[in-house]
């Protein structure tokens, strides 16, 4: 699987990464050491090199024309751990689809050739949930299909694979953003407060439900802002909020002029199953790195739904907390953001001066 790319731009960026034994530079930077005549990878575990006998490569095979050799202990032509991995998580992905009923862990960890509870660990890392939660996604995505047809709520919910109506119920508000009922009416009636802040960035909207934070949007007209937030929830009751709600325009300036800090405020992240699998994998990144399409498709198991990816990042309600800026083109360009892509520049700068201050 294809690893996610840091912004490694400048020779200090990538001593940053060797001496921080960075995994997510593997792949993306090599190293190589005149006095031992080898080249690494940035995780490489052997003793750390003098600053001034290191030299960076683009690629293993340019680091091999120099003249250097492969170090025995990291391998860095072969593909990294990171890597086995996420192509070991793809594997299991891919049998939760195909499978008409949902493998156990320890079936899925056989089948990839780990332990059972490493498997559960790695898993988590990589997809950003557990297998359970992959699996219910999935199941769940399958009810949204049925509840779309003249299936009554129940027969949606038997024809998805799960096995008690009783069980899906207890969660259905966290799995559909609402109640099954709710959800085939298209949430009237849900309540929305809102309001506008001015940050380094232009205007900030800022929306919430009973339920937690569920908008933020950029843009420059305040106005404009306000009728996109309408846009994309077209049958809630959208209400401007009180003194109470400038605590949550606070905390998205916060996020605004210093991205990559943990929002702290309850989300409340509406979508379809396959959106908020692709949400979850953006979390995923680390500040201050990157992503392409195709490497998100790859993540979540679909590797050939890289334009599904993409439209899933454009219909995302809640900037910087699920930070859809993080992804770029293959060629490592920035992509469109639906909120300027000179705000998207900024917010990667911000980040990636963060990381390695």
């Amino acid at each position: 699987m294809t690893a996610i790319k840091p912004v490694f731009n400048t020779d200090d960026a990538r001593w940053q990464a060797v001496v921080l034994r960075d995994r997510t530079a593997d792949g993306c930077v090599f190293y190589s050491v005149k006095s031992t005549g080898v080249f690494c990878r940035p995780s490489c575990a052997s003793r750390r090199p003098n600053r001034k006998n290191v030299r960076f490569h683009a690629s293993g095979h340019d680091a091999e024309r120099a003249g250097f050799r492969p170090c025995k202990r990291c391998r860095p032509n072969g593909a990294s751990l990171v890597e086995r991995y996420r192509e070991a998580v793809t594997r299991a992905c891919q049998s939760i689809v195909s499978a008409e009923e949902t493998p156990t862990l320890a079936e899925l960890a056989m089948s990839v050739g780990l332990s059972r509870f490493h498997f559960h660990r790695v898993f988590k890392t990589i997809a950003g949930v557990t297998p359970k939660a992959y699996a219910v996604a999935h199941r769940t995505a399958r009810v949204r299909q049925e509840l779309a047809k003249d299936a009554t709520v129940t027969e949606a919910i038997y024809a998805a694979g799960f096995q008690s109506n009783g069980r899906f119920y207890a969660t259905s508000t966290e799995r559909l953003g609402m109640t099954p009922t709710a959800f085939r009416r298209g949430g009237d009636g849900t309540a929305i407060r809102f309001a506008v802040g001015d940050c380094s960035l232009g205007s900030v909207l800022v929306a919430a439900s009973d339920r937690g934070m569920c908008a933020i949007f950029l843009g420059d007209d305040p106005n404009a802002l306000a009728r996109e937030l309408q846009d994309r929830f077209p049958k809630a009751d959208i209400v401007g909020g009180d003194a109470t709600f400038d605590h949550w325009v606070a905390a998205a300036i916060g996020l605004v002029e210093q991205p990559g800090v943990d929002c702290r405020l309850p989300l409340d992240i509406r979508g379809t199953a396959f959106q908020i699998l692709v949400w979850n994998a953006l979390r995923q990144i680390p500040p201050g790195t990157t992503a392409s399409y195709t490497e998100i498709a790859i993540r979540i198991g679909k590797p050939k739904a890289a334009r599904a990816v993409a439209a899933a990042c454009a219909a995302n309600k809640i900037a910087i907390v699920i930070p859809c800026h993080r992804i770029v083109r293959t060629d490592e360009t920035l992509s469109g953001y639906r909120w300027g892509v000179e705000r998207k520049a900024e917010l990667l700068k911000r980040e990636h001066v963060t990381r390695y201050q």
